[in-house]
């Protein structure tokens, strides 16, 4: 009999886990989409290109997607079978709610495990993964392509560049300002009708052809200036360094490994500003996946709370359960960067708050005193 009620459990929670990871993962990924829309206008890059990033950024949101999945699937499996009256055939053949524990703090273990797997290897992979994607499709790419209009471009080393208008056809430059900071003391600024940007054979190396304008330049050791015009003028370009290898900067600490992160924490002195967030980062890893058996547990008693309760009920209030616990988790970081709380209260506070919420809902589960649920209050 035990047996059979943990694999009917475990059977009836699994179709709306998977659901809900479905679901709750591809909400995440849309809030990535303006980025990823913005890069395949400007950097027009390939449907491939796309399907990687968003491969690598889903690891990001599992993180967070997996334990609200899992607490959802154990509320919605319970209220359901609340409201078909199985709970109370349950109680009527002389099972306790206590029996229902074994496999739903299993179903959340096994989430947990999940999670702790992404936030130790799979988040950390995923950001290097993306952020090398993001590297190589930027220097890949014609820069004349991601020039913005009415937008001061300094993505050139010691020129700023204004275009007022590009031709969507052409791509030629109308209306060029250019700002030169590489002859000091000289000041050059060079103003053009029209240009083109040419992209040179050497390394990130450009060539801006410029027509029928003038030169100003100004030479402040002198106090001299003069203007010179043009019917072809060249300006030599060069992309800038950090722009050029941006995949070379050191890795966060959201893109670290455990071992790694633990290493780095230990290389850091307490007085450093970033000995605290990297402290809160190594606890965090640890801390989420443990939030899948806090939630989960405080998911057993709210699921058999009502037996009236519809799925729409249970869904806003597993929300509302998950909102709380994320507001708890993001202010504990707010506080622990701060130095206010140290990093392990920062961090576990959520969880202890959760499973003491889930006791209290445990006793009064047992004894038969539901929490009553009202908008207003009532005299």
């Amino acid at each position: 009999m035990s047996t059979l009620i943990d694999r009917y459990l475990l059977r009836e929670m699994l179709p709306p886990f998977a659901l809900n990871l479905v679901f709750f993962t591809f909400v995440f990924l849309m809030t990535r989409i303006l980025e990823i829309t913005n890069m395949v206008v400007n950097y027009r890059i390939g449907l491939g290109t796309v399907v990687l990033m968003l491969v690598y950024a889903t690891p990001r949101f599992l993180e967070f997607v997996v334990p609200m999945s899992v607490m959802m699937a154990i509320l919605l499996t319970l209220l359901r079978m609340s409201g078909d009256n199985e709970i109370v055939a349950l109680k009527a053949g002389g099972i306790s709610i206590y029996r229902l524990l074994p496999p739903v703090m299993g179903f959340a273990l096994i989430g947990g495990l999940i999670t702790l797997a992404v936030t130790l290897w799979g988040a950390p992979q995923g950001r290097l993964a993306l952020k090398d994607v993001v590297a190589r499709a930027t220097r890949t790419t014609d820069l004349s392509l991601v020039l913005k209009e009415r937008t001061f471009n300094d993505a050139f080393d010691g020129v700023m560049l204004f275009v007022t208008r590009i031709d969507p056809a052409t791509r030629e430059l109308m209306d060029v300002f250019i700002e030169d900071q590489r002859h000091r003391p000289l000041k050059i600024a060079i103003v053009a009708p029209r240009g083109r940007l040419v992209a040179e054979a050497g390394n990130n190396a450009y060539r801006l052809e410029l027509h029928g304008g003038t030169v100003h330049r100004v030479d402040l050791a002198s106090r001299t200036a003069d203007t010179i015009g043009f019917d072809v003028y060249d300006v030599a370009l060069k992309v800038k360094q950090p722009a050029a290898v941006p995949a070379a900067a050191p890795p966060s600490e959201d893109e670290m490994g455990f071992a790694a992160l633990g290493r780095w924490i230990d290389s850091l002195k307490p007085g450093d500003p970033r000995y605290f967030s990297a402290r809160l980062a190594w606890h965090q890893k640890l801390a989420i996946p443990a939030a899948c058996l806090c939630l989960g547990f405080m998911a057993l008693p709210l699921g058999i709370q009502s037996r009236t309760a519809k799925r729409s009920f249970g869904l806003g209030l597993g929300l509302a359960s998950f909102l709380a616990y994320y507001l708890m988790l993001s202010a504990g970081k707010i506080l622990g960067e701060g130095g206010y709380l140290t990093p392990v209260v920062g961090m576990w506070l959520p969880n202890v708050v959760s499973a003491g919420f889930g006791c209290w809902f445990m006793a009064r589960a047992v004894r038969e005193r539901p929490v009553q649920w009202r908008l207003w209050p009532v005299r």
